[in-house]
């Protein structure tokens, strides 16, 4: 949350975190992010949060209480960008079907039993 609304530099737009891989005794965090731009803007935006590491990390450090706080590594998540690729390729691919022609499924009535009163 603290990407969303405490950092002030203008480089970092467009940030999501898709996850966190933390090393097993805790003391460096991979961060992984989608940035929506052009490569050069993805870039930048990592240039942007690798300056303010420092800044998240001390952010990290008031909410957590661990014997080290984790240093803090960002790479880009390339699997949002590819999904959507892949969503677009199918789109463009797989034919359009019509809503007004489908039918909806009606219920199975005789399925169910009737109920016999006593």
């Amino acid at each position: 949350m603290a990407i969303l609304t405490e950092v002030r530099d203008p480089r970092v737009r467009d940030v999501t975190v898709t996850r966190v891989e933390m090393a097993p005794d805790m003391r460096t965090a991979t961060v992984h992010v989608s940035v929506m731009g052009s490569p050069a803007q993805q870039q930048l935006a990592l240039r942007g949060l690798s300056s303010s590491a420092g800044f998240l990390q001390s952010r990290i450090a008031d909410r957590i209480e661990t014997r080290y706080t984790p240093r803090l590594r960002f790479e880009l998540d390339g699997g949002v960008k590819q999904a959507l690729e892949i969503a677009r390729v199918l789109d463009r691919v797989l034919p359009e079907t019509d809503a007004a022609a489908e039918t909806p499924v009606e219920p199975e009535s005789h399925l169910v039993p009737e109920r016999k009163d006593p």
